[in-house]
């Protein structure tokens, strides 16, 4: 454990990033469940709207750092992909 007080401090910036962190994966998970529960569905309508939010939320956590942006990207591309194949 740290001892000189910047230290201290660094350690409890990076403790609530952490819990932040794992705060916005939680949720994009949950998000990407979702979208590819009503996906699996095969109704076009029904997931569009889904998939549009679980997008964006996955752009919103990538600019943030949480997530590479390239892991962003794949994961918008196959549920754009999917969403497509419905018609």
């Amino acid at each position: 454990m740290a001892n000189h007080a910047q230290a201290l401090k660094r350690h409890r910036q990076s403790e609530k990033r952490r819990a932040a962190n794992n705060f916005f994966k939680a949720t994009m998970r949950t998000s990407l469940k979702k979208a590819r529960a009503a996906l699996a569905t095969k109704d076009a309508s029904a997931a569009a709207p889904l998939v549009r939010d679980t997008c964006a939320y996955v752009d919103h956590i990538a600019g943030k750092g949480v997530i590479p942006k390239a892991r962003a990207s794949r994961l918008k591309s196959r549920l754009m992909g999917q969403l497509a194949a419905l018609g």
